[in-house]
């Protein structure tokens, strides 16, 4: 398995893979022009083909603090440990661009605690909260969902 930066024309798988997710709850619905933007901060795992079937990013709140957003991964890859190496990928790249918090939003406690992220209310988070309002204001009240941070600066 190796981790890697995405390119242009991966947009659109990540979109698709991402956006697989968003009915369920599990993922916000992304666009092009997000992915785009964010190039740089995704990385992906592909297949033999060279098809995306994992990938991940980060979102920047502040000088200080970064967001993992857009954790997916395809049905047929879940339990390969993509999400762990993804999660690890996104923390030494947060860490290389100063950043001294990376927090995610997730229904996955388990993934999260073991690549040793803690629960952190979302409240400490104002701008996230802004986020989600804007977005869609039911994303903020879908229960079970948790914030997880870790220090990595």
């Amino acid at each position: 398995m190796r981790v890697s930066r995405a390119n242009e024309t991966d947009i659109q798988a990540l979109v698709a893979l991402n956006n697989s997710y968003a009915a369920q709850g599990l993922t916000l619905l992304r666009t092009e022009e997000f992915a785009y933007g964010h190039l740089a901060d995704y990385r992906v795992i592909r297949d033999a083909d060279g098809g995306v079937v994992a990938c991940a990013a980060l979102d920047e709140y502040s000088p200080t603090i970064v967001e993992l957003v857009s954790l997916a991964v395809t049905q047929d890859a879940q339990g390969l440990g993509y999400g762990k190496a993804l999660i690890g990928a996104l923390e030494k790249l947060a860490k290389s661009r100063g950043y001294e918090q990376l927090f995610a939003v997730s229904f996955s406690d388990e993934l999260f605690v073991s690549c040793g992220f803690e629960h952190a209310e979302l409240s400490k988070y104002p701008e996230k909260i802004a986020r989600y309002t804007k977005l869609d204001k039911t994303e903020i009240e879908v229960g079970q969902k948790h914030c997880f941070m870790k220090k990595v600066g």
